[in-house]
């Protein structure tokens, strides 16, 4: 069984991301299981919390739901042509301590997909991730690229994919980036 996490970088309740993420787990193939993660309710990242206080519980728990993945899927929205920041801020928290680093990340399949109100997609922003990703020692899967532009024309109210070009496009991507995850993890001897 190949196990991917999925975390929509958006905290917005009827976010493009999110309903993007619900679809993928909707359309996963046989043999492989994806389990939707938030970042909601981790706190602004503080040097001064971490020395005193620790890692907190959200932190930790996406941390080891991140390691024991064996690929990872982050769907990401674009502000302002870039990351945002309360989803850097996730992985900036998962980060700490450095030491840990290469347990949650290191060598770790990693695929970037976004929707997006505007005409673009996400791509500026799946650009941006990925010097973050080389950083956290990561295999970024570079098989498919997802851009849903115009999201609000692709969604219906519910939440639910109306255009069957898209839904098709995310089942092509989300099988292939699973059969990389399950690669890397035969090859790795995991």
């Amino acid at each position: 069984m190949t196990k991917l996490l999925g975390i929509s970088g958006s905290l917005r309740h009827g976010s493009y991301n999110s309903a993007l993420l619900r679809a993928a787990v909707a359309m996963t193939p046989q043999g492989v299981e994806l389990h939707p993660a938030s970042i909601r309710g981790i706190p602004l990242y503080d040097a001064d919390v971490e020395a005193t206080d620790g890692i907190p519980d959200t932190v930790a728990q996406l941390k080891e739901l991140v390691a024991g993945a064996d690929g990872l899927m982050l769907f990401t929205p674009e502000y302002n042509n870039s990351i945002p920041g309360v989803f850097k801020n996730a992985v900036d928290w998962m980060s700490r301590p450095a030491s840990d680093i290469k347990r949650v990340f290191g060598g770790k399949p990693v695929a970037v997909l976004g929707a997006s109100a505007g005409g673009f997609g996400t791509v500026l922003s799946q650009n941006a991730w990925l010097p973050v990703l080389r950083t956290l020692g990561t295999e970024p899967w570079f098989g498919g690229r997802m851009l849903v532009a115009r999201a609000h024309s692709v969604f219906d109210q519910a939440g639910a994919i109306v255009d069957d070009g898209v839904r098709q496009q995310l089942h092509d991507f989300v099988r292939g980036f699973a059969e990389f995850a399950e690669r890397t993890k035969t090859q790795a001897g995991r």
